[in-house]
Order: structure tokens, then sequence, then C-alpha cells
């Protein structure tokens, strides 16, 4: 990529988010993640170029030298800091303003500091031999996969119900989203076969924010804030029947839709369970805990009584929830420990830098939260170890997967159960690791209060309309069967 002669043209709106605008390079296997403001800023950028530069390089190490250590190299792509001309932001950012959804137009993109993160595109792998079908990417927003220890918590509810799903009842009480979705995180975390393709299924019934899927780097399947449509399920499952067409899921030569969408979610939660890659280090099995299970999730746990429990060691989804559990407080633990750090911060401001609230995010900060006690000492050093362990936690709950998987256009197989597991080989990336500010503490006890007292308040209960119509796939099962009838 030359930096010098850098073309508007050349780029296209990929997403974006609450803090950052992505675009995506139309030849290339490349992004710019560029800084979004509020959009009163936008004649008065609130910093200067160096600092914007010194935010995304505070990216890049946290993602480098923290979250890699923890989630393991091969998952983590830290990218690079690039400075660009003002004109090309300028341009680019007339150019793509009438593809950003209405919702997200009160930020604008950062056009005065020219300085963008570089990463590789991962919707849109390059590294494949053709085959007839484009690689599939499929972007997962887990969310927090355990319940908190009782001792921090002052509502029972939170023991017994995660945080996600009594969200889903707030952000539906405000409107956000219409409909409810029924994935819960603990199942997905659970490492159970069963519970993992029952959350799986119904992250592709009620998407929300949690589930993209791409072929050939093109968004396929997403949901929109606040829309009254169901996403388009039968698009999906069209876009997905010519990667599942071998096998003996047919009737009189025609795959069903159960069994498209049954392979799919099998081999995406092979590529899940995968235990390869990484150097991180043993991770607990939570067998036994009692925290694995949520009241919310419509999961029969008779069904599991036999089962297996628990994530393989070196997999991906154990990796991010063991940094997950790093937040061994909750919110309501840490949260006078981070006023601990405050008002030392207040009385004496300089030693800002020696507890390293904004960074240097090096070997010595994930030292400091490695080696931090299990005993409160009083010291504002445990506070802020604590309060590190915390923002790091928030990190892994609020991270995204990549999951892609490329066609091997290997010859058809005897065996079905071989074939499947032939059929793709799968890659699994790990995005959005970003550092959360020391400043988000407040704000994240303040959303906690909210949301129990919504749950409590509602007694888990939705008005109506706002369960998710799961029915647009089984419609479509249904009118296959009544085609397949006629036809015999």
């Amino acid at each position: 990529m030359e930096l010098d002669r850098m073309d508007e043209n050349d780029w296209k709106y990929h997403g974006e988010g609450n803090k950052s605008l992505v675009v995506s390079h139309v030849q290339h296997c490349r992004v710019l993640r560029l800084l979004k403001y509020p959009a009163e800023d936008s004649e008065n950028p609130p910093q200067t170029a160096e600092q914007a530069f010194r935010q995304i390089q505070n990216i890049v190490d946290f993602t480098s030298n923290v979250m890699s250590c923890l989630l393991g190299e091969k998952f983590v792509h830290s990218g690079e800091v690039v400075r660009l001309p003002l004109e090309f932001v300028r341009q680019l950012s007339i150019k793509i303003q009438h593809q950003r959804p209405a919702w997200r137009c009160d930020k604008v993109m950062d056009i005065y500091s020219g300085c963008a993160l570089c990463l590789p595109n991962l919707t849109s792998p390059t590294l494949h031999q053709p085959t007839p079908t484009p690689p599939l990417c499929i972007e997962i927003k887990p969310k927090c996969g355990f319940l908190p220890s009782p001792k921090h918590v002052s509502k029972d509810i939170k023991t017994r119900v995660c945080r996600y799903c009594m969200h889903q009842h707030y952000k539906v009480a405000n409107g956000k989203w219409k409909r409810r979705s029924l994935y819960c995180p603990l199942d997905l975390f659970s490492g159970n076969r069963q519970r993992m393709h029952f959350a799986i299924r119904h992250l592709i019934e009620e998407p929300q924010n949690n589930l993209k899927v791409f072929k050939g780097g093109q968004c396929i399947y997403s949901s929109k804030e606040g829309s009254d449509e169901s996403p388009d399920t039968n698009s999906l499952l069209h876009h997905l029947r010519p990667y599942f067409l071998r096998g003996n899921n047919r009737v009189n030569g025609h795959m069903t839709t159960k069994a498209v969408l049954n392979d799919f979610i099998q081999v995406l939660g092979n590529a899940l369970l995968s235990a390869a890659g990484g150097d991180g280090g043993q991770v607990t099995d939570r067998t036994g805990e009692g925290r694995s299970f949520c009241e919310a999730s419509l999961f029969n746990r008779e069904r599991i009584r036999h089962g297996s429990q628990g994530l393989p060691t070196n997999n991906i989804l154990s990796r991010i929830l063991q940094t997950q559990m790093l937040d061994s407080l909750d919110i309501e633990g840490l949260y006078p420990l981070y006023c601990r750090v405050e008002q030392h911060l207040q009385d004496f401001p300089k030693d800002r830098t020696g507890l390293q609230i904004d960074g240097p995010y090096d070997q010595n900060f994930l030292e400091k939260v490695q080696k931090c006690s299990m005993e409160d000492d009083g010291s504002v050093e445990y506070a802020a170890a604590k309060v590190h362990q915390y923002r790091i936690a928030m990190t892994a709950k609020d991270c995204s997967i990549m999951v892609t998987l490329v066609p091997s256009g290997e010859e058809e197989d005897d065996d079905e159960e071989n074939e499947k597991a032939r059929a793709f080989s799968s890659s699994v990336s790990v995005l959005d690791l970003d550092p959360k500010p020391l400043d988000s503490v407040p704000r994240q006890l303040r959303l906690d209060q909210k949301i129990v007292s919504c749950y409590l308040r509602t007694g888990g209960t939705l008005p109506n309309g706002s369960l998710p119509p799961l029915p647009s796939i089984l419609a479509a099962e249904r009118e296959e069967r009544a085609f397949l009838f006629q036809a015999v």
C-alpha cells in the first residue's frame, strides 16, 4: 500500500462501531480503521494529530503485548498505525457518508489527524485454493460466558441469569431492538455440542449485533438496529446451500433447509471447538463450578445430564472465557477499588504514569496484572491492578470472533462424517481488542444497575411481539415438505 498515492475510489465502506469506522480496499486484503468524534466536534477535533497517533498506537500495543499473550498469538492480528494524506481522508469521508447508517451519523470520521490502524481484511481471505464457492466468514460477538460469584453482588438474580439475557430485556424495553434474542452466551461457552448448536441456531434466528455472515468479503446476513424487519434467514440459507450439497441429507436430489442449517451449525461449532494454535498456557476446566447455567436460557438441562461439559485446552473460546474471568469481583466489587484509584490520582496526579493508567501497555503492565495479589492490602497498587484486570476482562467480553471457512474442493467421500469434516478448512481470529478507558467503570456500574432493575421490574417477561419469530426457518421447512410430498 503506497501511502503517498492513496485514492479514495480504491476503498469502500465496510462498517463501524461506537468509536471507529472501517473501510476496506477493493482489491487488496486490507482494511483501515479510523477514529470517530461526536458531530459537534467536527470543526474542532478533541485531540491533536499526535494524540490521535498515540491513541491508535496504544490499541496496537495493548493488542500485541497484552491480549495476544492471553488469547494466543495465532488468533490475534495487531495491525500497525499509518499516517494518511489528509486530502485522501477528507475525500474518503465524503464518498462513504451516504453509505453510513443514519443512527451512526451522530459521530463523524476523524479527517484531521490522518492517522489510522491498518489491519488484514479477515472477511476476505486471499490465501486459499480457487474453489467454485468463495470463503465464508462468520463474525460472532459472544459476550460474557459466566455468572458472577455471589460474594460481590447485591442482587441474587445476577448469580442465576446472565448479563446478556438480562440486557436483552433492557434493550427491548428501551426500543434498541424490537425482539429479544434467545441466544445465551453460557450455552456457547459450555463446550457441550448440544448447547453450542442451540446457541448458534438462536444467533442465526436473531443475530442483532452478535452475528454477521460474509461471503467472498460481502456481508450477506446481519441485523439492522431498531428495524421492524426480521433478518432474511431464507436468503442466508439460499447462499449456504451450494456449500452443503454433498452427503446424505437429500430427498429426491433436493437438500432440505433443515439439513443445510444443521450442517452449517455443525461446521461452525467444530471450528469454534478446534484446539489448534496459541501458546497462552493451560485453561482451567469449569466443570461443576455452578456458574455455567443461565436460568433464562431455553435449553433444557435434562438433555445434557450425561453429556460432556467444558472446553478443550488451547481452544479460542476457553482462552476468551479465562480472560473474561479476570473480572473476579463483578462491577459491584470493583467499584470501591476504582474509587480508591481515583481518589489517589486526585491527590497525586503525577502517579498516573507510574500506575500505567493510560499505558504504556508493555510487558511490565501485563506482569502487574498477572502477579496481582489475591488479598487486598489496602494499597493503591493493588486497586490499580484489579482495575486493570477488569478492563482486560471487559475487552474479552466485548471482542469478536471471526471464523473463516474455506471449501476444500475435495472429491466426495463415502463416509459422511469424514466428508463433512474435510469439506472445509477453518481458521479463527479475534477482533475488537481495544483497551477500555478507566472512566468507563462508573458508566458500567450505572448500566449494570439499570439492567438488573429492569429485569426485576418486569419479572423476566417481555411485551407481546418482542420474542423472535423463529418460524422464518421453520416456515421454509414446511414449504419444502409440501414440495417434496407433491414431487413423490
